[in-house]
């Protein structure tokens, strides 16, 4: 099976397994894990923030760094596109009471300092209204095609979050790609956002887990939280030994996923009855659409699936890819050569 549903789906390396027989655990709930400590304290500083927290999942990392910045009754700006937004299950109304005010996600994963200022009442004391209490950006934007953030935009919304009094966290799930992607320092990125939280278990390949780095009044308060929504872990030190060796040793290769990528959309491009543009490649997910008049996204993912390569749908009838490390050049050559095969056949439309 060709599998880009995800860089979730990446498995450890033996590397990363051999750590976990080595790792020197303890109660990470009391602060006591040596691995885990050991792990947060390496984050902080790749990230150039003061200190970091590891979390079970992306999602709750979110969740608690949404809830560390935002009062109950205040609201949060996330992209209309987000996966905040979209995909995290409204947990921040649900166990925060806080409100999400969805911007318009521009075409490059920005939000216009326009759509941004009109987001705050004139009259902040007016007591009708819901005060925004955090920006909350996306980089690289998973919805938008992978782009990375521009180092100019960043800048802009650090000036805009500083003038208006309200933090910017990012959700840099794929921050590294991001990096990469502009040829930067991560801390090019970092410096522009007051905390972030990045995925340890998607290009990187780690089993289990993200980082939420910040100030140490932030990552103290996420810390509290991600205790009371049930993530505070014992033994933890058995997943942060991988996610150490993901950090220290998986960053630079993420290069080759890219470059894959690449070619792939270049290839998609080339068939009759497909519609991608390469130019949008910014990092290692493609999105393309089936305009064939035999098929429509569900029945091509139906057909490539029978065939033994997934991919998934991204809204509007897109189809997404995601490189990852199991992905091969030989990879690639077949599925092109099994989608050439899946549109010159005879199925026929079926939804």
């Amino acid at each position: 099976m060709i599998n880009y549903l995800s860089d979730t789906i990446t498995l450890p390396t033996d590397a990363m397994m051999q750590s976990i027989q080595e790792a020197k655990l303890g109660d990470d709930v009391y602060g006591q894990d040596e691995t885990v400590n050991h792990l947060e304290e390496f984050a902080a500083k790749l990230t150039g923030k003061e200190a970091a927290c590891f979390m079970p999942s992306g999602t709750m990392a979110n969740l608690a760094s949404i809830m560390a910045y935002c009062p109950r009754g205040t609201k949060a700006l996330v992209g209309d596109e987000s996966d905040i937004y979209i995909f995290e299950a409204g947990g921040a109304s649900v166990c925060g009471g806080i409100m999400y005010e969805p911007i318009r996600t521009q075409s490059d994963g920005s939000l216009s300092i326009e759509d941004l200022t009109n987001a705050f009442p004139i009259d902040k004391n007016d007591p009708q209204f819901a005060l925004p209490a955090l920006i909350c950006l996306e980089n690289t934007h998973n919805r938008c095609g992978g782009k990375a953030l521009s180092l100019d935009y960043l800048s802009e919304i650090k000036r805009f979050g500083d003038e208006n009094h309200i933090p910017i966290y990012m959700d840099g799930a794929r921050v590294f790609n991001a990096a990469l992607s502009l040829g930067v320092d991560i801390k090019e990125i970092t410096q522009h956002v007051d905390s972030l939280q990045f995925c340890l278990s998607k290009g990187l390949s780690a089993p289990v887990g993200s980082i939420v780095s910040g100030t140490k009044q932030h990552i103290n308060e996420v810390r509290r939280i991600r205790k009371m929504l049930g993530g505070g872990m014992r033994q933890a030190g058995i997943l942060a030994a991988p996610a150490l060796v993901a950090l220290q040793t998986m960053i630079d290769r993420l290069t080759e996923d890219h470059q894959k990528a690449k070619r792939l959309a270049k290839e998609l491009e080339a068939i009759d009855g497909i519609e991608v543009e390469t130019k949008d490649v910014h990092s290692n997910i493609i999105m393309f659409k089936i305009i064939n008049e035999n098929f429509t996204w569900k029945s091509f993912l139906e057909a490539a699936e029978k065939n033994n390569v997934i991919f998934s749908e991204m809204g509007y009838g897109r189809i997404r890819a995601v490189i990852h490390r199991h992905i091969t050049d030989d990879d690639i050559t077949s599925t092109i050569k099994i989608i050439k095969e899946i549109l010159h056949s005879n199925i026929i439309k079926a939804y």
